[in-house]
């Protein structure tokens, strides 16, 4: 009689549940408007630490190549600090502005070996009567000593905005990428052009704002740079949308149209670990779209409409299993990858910064 029981009650239960779909053994940090970067583990959704910023709220956050450090543009857009990855301690703070006169990073990068800084910036002087706002200007920018090594105004129309700029060394140093109404190649030199690509980012008026925190190389391979771009069909003569693999070492980009550029609403990107998928978010009022992107097969491989929020930007988990969207508030929501599947959220105690939310791998960091 207990044995019958017993099995009956195997039978009752049923097979267990399959286990918890989580993004990996990686760490999550995002900036917040509690003037820190919150650290969040993947597996267990929770955050486990927070890193407080002398420089107050953030307005970019940017990892190094070799995942060992912040370097964190404050909201004023005048103040940096560079935060180190492992202690999770400041180790530097800075300001190219002085007195009167107000030095505002456009965009900026810092070079393989933490030495030098390049940033598209304008200088806001304050008069008696008025601010005199100068044109943008290179400015190369030495990190140990703090001083600048060099100033080279802008020289290409149209002059750069916030949002549609974007900046990255060669794994070398040597060459300096300029993303925006066209991809500008400098040395770095002396912060010459020497070349430069007849593609821009997705930034045209029917785009609307082109996020930064929205172009994911976290996965990409060292001295590649992975992201969407805009181009004109010779034929159509409408715009298109791309998406673009530079080789930063060599100045060589492959690309592949994806389809026609929406018309409006916003785009953003994000690579997959194993760079054979990348995922494209396009937002407009009511109406938010996945597209899941075969990048070996170099086309588009399906979409998914789905309910969105106002605000978003994607991202990746570290094992590629799970999709973050993300921004606008102080959720993330969590979507299995295969299928765009929604699984639940994770709340946090304050909104997060745009531009600021980093997957990182638990892996050694990568060399320079």
């Amino acid at each position: 009689m207990s044995l019958l029981v017993v099995a009956c009650g195997l039978i009752a239960a049923g097979p267990a549940p399959p286990p918890k779909l989580t993004g990996g053994t990686g760490t999550i940090y995002l900036g917040s408007y509690a003037r820190r970067i919150v650290v969040i583990d993947e597996a267990t959704e929770k955050p486990t630490a927070e890193i407080p910023l002398k420089t107050g709220l953030p307005w970019a956050v940017r990892l190094s190549r070799d995942r060992t450090r912040f370097f964190v543009q404050s909201a004023d857009q005048e103040h940096f600090e560079v935060i180190d990855v492992a202690s999770r301690q400041t180790l530097d703070t800075f300001t190219l502005s002085e007195g009167d006169k107000h030095v505002r990073a456009l965009a900026f990068d810092v070079d393989p070996q933490h030495r030098v800084m390049v940033l598209v910036a304008r200088t806001f002087t304050k008069l008696p009567d008025r601010f005199e706002i100068s044109a943008p200007t290179f400015i190369q920018y030495d990190l140990k000593e703090h001083k600048i090594i060099r100033t080279v105004p802008w020289a290409t129309d149209p002059e750069p905005q916030y949002y549609y700029l974007n900046l990255r060394f060669s794994p070398d140093g040597k060459l300096l990428y300029v993303f925006s109404n066209e991809v500008l190649i400098y040395d770095t030199t002396n912060l010459k052009q020497i070349d430069s690509w007849n593609l821009s980012l997705p930034n045209e008026p029917g785009l609307g704002r082109f996020d930064l925190g929205s172009m994911d190389e976290t996965n990409d391979e060292p001295g590649y740079f992975t992201a969407l771009f805009g181009m004109e069909d010779p034929v159509a003569k409408r715009r298109l949308l791309v998406v673009g693999r530079v080789n930063l070492g060599q100045k060589r980009i492959e690309f592949f149209p994806i389809g026609p550029a929406p018309a409006r609403g916003e785009v953003s990107f994000a690579l997959a670990p194993d760079r054979k998928h990348g995922y494209v978010l396009v937002e407009e009022i009511r109406h938010h779209e996945l597209w899941t992107i075969d990048l070996a097969g170099k086309r588009l491989e399906n979409q998914v409409q789905f309910e969105g929020r106002p605000r978003m930007a994607l991202r990746s988990s570290s094992n590629g299993q799970i999709i973050y969207i993300y921004e606008a508030g102080n959720t993330i929501d969590l979507y299995e990858a295969a299928g765009f599947k929604y699984l639940r959220t994770i709340t946090l105690d304050a909104d997060m910064m745009y531009g600021s939310f980093h997957v990182v791998p638990s892996r050694a960091p990568i060399a320079r």
